[in-house]
């Protein structure tokens, strides 16, 4: 901890050669003009229910429940030009203040590299080539996709990769089993032998291998919900398997019970393993800066009522990450949906519709995952190549709204969400389906981690406490150099809480370096501490400080970005900058 006072006020002013223009002052107003305005607002407000367009400024909103919206109109193109009074969000049937709005375009230009002002960059300095904007990763379900389905999906990534992979673009391929992966790469035949390795890695035995053969889905209602009518249809087809006769039910009802048991366990498992998986993805895909996005390949899974706050904090933690999730159902126009192969043998009628519900049932998750990040949902359509395609095209426009709950119990209970449009003519939405209340208190030190976190791999340039960037390289040789990084934080412009006679507050300054692939190599945290004398403030750090780091780096190009958050008013500041290693 870097402790700023009276003793160290030398040592800064020495390291500080920036000038910052003092802001002046604001003439005086008189006090009847004053009285006059604030009557004025005041009425104002009174005969509106919208909320004021929020400052600009950067703060941590812990208690902010966002929700991703992506309207579009009859032919199926998304809408950009809706306003925050266009729409209504309900939580549990309770109208709520829109009180954030933000609206994200996926043409929109990454921030630029220029070094923020009023630092500028040495002149001569040769210009970086172009980093990496676009990380896509792939997640194919391994755990539940059959061979045939994983063929037919393996050949259609490898011909949209081929034609889709940009010079900006970055891919990774994960699965659900773990046993293939390749991190974020933009080698074409590294993707395609990895694609190639892909295999079907089942938990639980594959259909009509069990005796009696029960779903996931059939086990679960006899299991935990007690349905007598779903144990018959399992007795029956146990004493078809079995061969024994219907006189013997009693016989074939524990198997019945015990295949049960069995097929929930495996279920149980296999989902908690494709969901842990999806979450373990949406953490490795917010440390690349730019935008992200997640394609799940699955024929789906079902996620019962245990593993459902597992789903709800994957989105939310996509959501906060600006990562969009999209989902491909594997099985296309599958005959799966409407009662199995027909090359098979006929089945009971009972077994059927249990088989056909569950193969319903289990597109929710991947439904869910896309409404509620604002990605898409591919389904019912053999056309996969064009699904690829369609998925990997991130939605033209995507409204972020947010709301704050009020009087939320911290008792971890299920919020269903409604969003509609006040003026819906010919035009459909989609958007988040709820969340889940949270049961403790966030933690202030772990929330400020976590928005330093997000704000860091993000592009978007943040100015909630004015910062500059300059870098410095020295020892340049075939091995590498040393480069400092130079951070400029104009202190004056801080919150400071008094105490004592002394303007506190304390600094989270961090510099990190992102190589040509977007992954992060260095990072550096420096922690300021500041108990200032208003002569000092005033007189000697009225330039503001230098913050400075130093990084030894082999030759490449590498991405720089300074994230700067002070504690007493949790504002943000961020700047992006760029450097190549000769």
């Amino acid at each position: 901890m870097r402790h700023y006072g009276e003793s160290a006020c030398p040592t800064i002013l020495r390291a500080v050669y920036w000038w910052v223009k003092p802001v002046p002052r604001p003439a005086q107003t008189p006090c009847v003009f004053l009285c006059l305005l604030f009557a004025v607002l005041a009425n104002a407000k009174a005969q509106t229910q919208q909320p004021p367009e929020p400052p600009a400024i950067f703060r941590a909103k812990v208690d902010v429940v966002l929700v991703p919206v992506v309207v579009r109109d009859k032919q199926g193109h998304a809408v950009g030009n809706l306003r925050r009074e266009d729409f209504e969000v309900f939580d549990k049937n309770k109208p709520q203040v829109i009180t954030t709005f933000s609206i994200e375009t996926s043409g929109s230009a990454p921030a630029k590299t220029a070094a923020a002002e009023p630092m500028e960059a040495p002149t001569g300095e040769r210009k970086p080539p172009a980093l990496p904007s676009h990380f896509v990763a792939y997640i194919f379900d391994d755990v539940h996709l059959s061979f045939s389905d994983l063929a037919i999906v393996r050949d259609a990534a490898e011909r949209h990769l081929n034609d889709s992979l940009g010079p900006a673009d970055r891919a990774a391929v994960f699965t659900t089993s773990g046993k293939t992966t390749l991190d974020f790469t933009d080698d074409r035949a590294k993707l395609h032998e990895t694609l190639s390795l892909l295999r079907p890695q089942p938990i639980a035995r594959p259909p009509g291998q069990q005796c009696p053969d029960v779903s996931y889905y059939q086990a679960d209602l006899i299991v935990n919900k007690n349905d007598p009518r779903a144990l018959e249809a399992a007795t029956e087809d146990a004493l078809g398997c079995m061969n024994l006769d219907p006189p013997d039910a009693n016989l074939a009802r524990p198997a019945a019970q015990a295949a049960a048991r069995s097929a929930l366990t495996a279920g149980d498992t296999s989902s908690r393993l494709s969901l842990g998986v999806v979450g373990d993805v949406v953490r490795r895909l917010s440390t690349m800066p730019g935008q992200r996005s997640i394609i799940l390949i699955s024929p789906g899974f079902l996620t019962l009522v245990n593993v459902q706050p597992g789903k709800a904090g994957i989105i939310d933690r996509a959501i906060r990450a600006n990562i969009v999730i999209s989902s491909l159902d594997t099985r296309g126009l599958s005959t799966a949906i409407s009662g199995g192969d027909a090359s098979q043998a006929v089945q009971p009628a009972g077994k059927t519709q249990y088989q056909s519900a569950g193969a319903l049932a289990s597109e929710d998750v991947l439904a869910e995952l896309a409404d509620g990040t604002g990605g898409a949902f591919f389904h019912n359509n053999n056309g996969l190549v064009e699904g690829f395609k369609h998925l990997a095209a991130r939605a033209e426009y995507v409204y972020t709204l947010g709301f704050s709950p009020q009087n939320l119990k911290l008792d971890g209970s299920f919020h269903a969400l409604k969003v509609l449009l006040k003026d819906p003519e010919n035009l459909s939405l989609q958007a988040r389906r709820g969340y889940y209340a949270p049961t403790h208190i966030a933690d202030p030190r772990e929330t400020a981690r976590e928005e330093i976190r997000e704000a860091l791999v993000s592009r978007e340039e943040l100015h909630g406490i004015p910062v500059g960037l300059r870098t410095e390289l020295a020892k340049p040789g075939e091995s590498g150099a040393q480069l400092a990084v130079l951070v400029w934080v104009d202190v004056k412009r801080l919150p400071f809480r008094k105490e004592d006679g002394r303007n506190c507050d304390d600094l989270a300054v961090v510099s990190a370096l992102f190589d040509g692939n977007g992954n992060l190599v260095k990072d550096a945290h420096k922690d300021i501490q500041m108990k200032v004398p208003d002569q000092t403030l005033e007189d000697r750090l009225r330039s503001g400080i230098i913050v400075r780091n130093n990084f030894d780096v082999k030759p490449g190009s590498y991405r720089i970005r300074v994230v700067v958050r002070d504690s007493e008013g949790q504002l943000l500041a961020a700047a992006n900058g760029a450097v190549e290693i000769p």
